[in-house]
């Protein structure tokens, strides 16, 4: 099968700075119009004031990290929030903070070097991730009060690849990450191409030192079985990838070992 997987390949970055600003307005949205009180399944122990607060201070965070274009891991995430006292006033909250966020990405050169967690060294790491953080915890609260999520199919393909390339890296602040091992096993990830032409693929494979996102096969490749293989919806599979579904749902087509896929998942749930 040819495949068009980006691996590592990201979206220009307008399309990222465009999108933050339209999925936190999204998220504030639903955030106002909800009890703040009320459960988010998918954020286990969260309400939507404790989910509110987290996507309004990340966002404070990662424009701080911007401004200074840091070069090293930062020794302290303390950043001055201004957050309100009622959890009412949460989302305006969140609203007040697009402006700064805005100006920022705009003021920033998205190639310029600085630290990162995950594998892309440059400015441009911090806008692909606070998207797709903004974009996931927008569907955690649209889940939390009732509603069906819409997402960008392009977006969506992104932001699978943006995961399982920063995955390898994530041992950070998800150890079980590290202990993430196999013996040459692979995983592919498929989805319908968003336009209609071939389908996107992306393959980890599982070794004795770790694993990593295998590059982009090429068009005249013989296409190789996979050990396990998963294919569905984009915006399916990147709520799979983030513990938000199921390989076991209707959504997926799965083929392969299910127990490397159990073992896949219980690895990197965080």
């Amino acid at each position: 099968m040819e495949t068009t997987g980006r691996t590592g390949h990201p979206l220009p970055y307008d399309i990222y700075r465009q999108a933050i600003e339209r999925e936190t307005l999204h998220f504030a949205e639903l955030a106002k119009g909800a009890d703040p009180a009320t459960a988010v399944p998918s954020c286990p122990d969260w309400t939507l004031t404790e989910l509110t607060q987290h996507v309004g201070a990340l966002q404070r965070w990662f424009c701080t990290l911007l401004t200074r274009l840091v070069q090293e891991p930062p020794r302290s995430r303390d950043v001055e929030l201004g957050l309100p006292e009622s959890p009412e006033e949460y989302a305006d909250w969140v609203v007040a903070g697009v402006p700064e966020v805005a100006a920022v990405l705009r003021a920033t050169d998205p190639q310029a070097a600085m630290w990162a967690w995950g594998e892309d060294q440059h400015a441009r790491f911090w806008a692909r991730r606070m998207l797709f953080e903004t974009l996931v915890h927008r569907m955690d609260a649209e889940r939390a009060v009732g509603r069906e999520s819409d997402v960008d199919p392009v977006l969506a393909a992104d932001g699978v690849d943006e995961f399982l390339v920063n995955l390898p890296y994530a041992g950070l602040f998800a150890p079980a990450v590290t202990k993430l091992h196999g013996n040459g096993e692979t995983i592919a990830f498929q989805c319908p191409d968003s336009a209609g032409g071939t389908d996107e693929e992306w393959r980890v494979r599982l070794d004795p030192d770790g694993f990593r996102l295998l590059p982009q096969a090429r068009a005249d490749a013989a296409p190789s079985e996979a050990t396990a293989t998963v294919r569905g919806p984009a915006a399916d599979l990147l709520l799979l990838l983030y513990g938000r579904r199921s390989y076991q749902e209707t959504a997926f087509v799965v083929s392969g070992q299910a127990a490397i896929l159990d073992h896949w998942f219980a690895h990197t749930a965080f």
